[in-house]
């Protein structure tokens, strides 16, 4: 009997009985109104997965909140249509469509690629430069631009042209026609221009005095095109 419960066998007991009273505790014990999972799935619940119970559902994810930058383009945008239509309420309210549905059109940012364009476009036309107003002009304005240096080449005249500047730059029309955006400015350039014939006279401007010029031009473009430039779609020249 002595060698029966001798001390090594009374210790694996005692382990053993520890061992088996923390499996009880973390384990739990069956009541026997436990459903199988065969009745759960037949209740339309989802099977138990490892530490369901700790996961916090995550709520559908809401339309984010305009940012600071957000706020201030559109602050920015609303007051460069202010400035730049000087008053016009009409003015004001199409250029707002126009930054609505072209995404690249700000007032400012435009008027500074018209004056780029309209420098560029009057330079070539007075060296007859054909492929720079190509590539700016819609065809039927090409056209006429076109007509006129061929003309002028044909009476064996040449132009000596210089491009002064542009005191003064103004947006008097915009609209959207549902196919395309375009916007009017009436440019006054001052330019050194003097036509001579072919036998070298005089015959139209100044070699040595800037002139004034006024223009109005239309330039347009498709809000929905990949093409962000612009092309010149119509001319017109003020007195």
């Amino acid at each position: 009997m002595d060698e029966f419960f001798d001390l090594p066998t009374l210790i694996v007991i005692g382990v053993a009985v520890v061992i088996l009273f923390r499996l009880r505790s973390v384990l739990g014990t069956r009541t026997g109104n436990e459903r199988s999972p065969v009745e759960r799935r037949r209740n339309g619940e989802a099977p138990a997965r490892s530490g369901e119970e700790t996961v916090v559902p995550i709520r559908p994810q809401s339309t984010p909140a305009p940012t600071l930058d957000d706020e201030r383009r559109a602050r920015k945008l609303e007051v460069e249509i202010e400035q730049l239509s000087h008053g016009d309420e009409t003015l004001a309210a199409n250029l707002k469509t126009v930054s609505e549905v072209d995404a690249t059109f700000t007032p400012k940012s435009f008027l500074e690629g018209a004056k780029a364009a309209y420098e560029m476009i009057v330079t070539a036309f007075a060296q007859g430069d054909r492929a720079t107003l190509k590539s700016l002009l819609e065809k039927d304005v090409f056209d006429g631009f076109q007509r006129a240096i061929a003309e002028r080449e044909a009476a064996g005249q040449k132009v000596d042209f210089t491009f002064v500047g542009l005191p003064k730059v103004e947006i008097s029309e915009a609209e959207y026609d549902k196919k395309q955006v375009a916007i009017t400015v009436r440019f006054y350039a001052e330019v050194v221009s003097a036509t001579y014939d072919k036998t070298g006279q005089l015959i139209e401007g100044h070699a040595e005095q800037v002139q004034n010029i006024a223009d109005e031009w239309t330039f347009a473009r498709n809000p929905k095109s990949r093409d962000p430039n612009w092309k010149l779609v119509a001319t017109n020249q003020l007195d």
